[in-house]
């Protein structure tokens, strides 16, 4: 599976099935940059079981308010629609893949 960029108006549509990590970054964030070539990564490891989505708080603030998102990057968990983990801040791809497996 490709990492899908979402916006306010798919978002939901986007996050209603299974488990997704969804992405809150912004193109001038320094570790956004870091941490996009990581979730690459993991697609291509649990592309199968998880489904990754990027969205933009810059042009999307609407989605990143209703989720409360301060700063960035900011990586929500979703399982079946449902908000189930979130981690802030770069992390090495070990403890993304261990943050993910936890809800598969």
């Amino acid at each position: 599976m490709a990492i899908v960029n979402v916006t306010d108006a798919n978002f939901s549509n986007e996050t209603n099935e299974g488990v997704v990590l969804a992405d809150f970054w912004a193109p001038w964030c320094g570790p956004c940059k870091m941490i996009a070539p990581v979730l690459e990564e993991l697609d291509g490891d649990m592309g199968d079981k998880v489904k990754i989505v990027k969205l933009d708080v810059d042009e999307n603030q609407e989605t990143a308010s209703k989720f409360g998102v301060m700063s960035i990057p900011t990586l929500l968990v979703f399982k079946d629609g449902e908000v189930v983990d979130q981690v802030v801040g770069f992390q090495p791809k070990e403890a993304l893949a261990d943050t993910l497996n936890k809800h598969l």
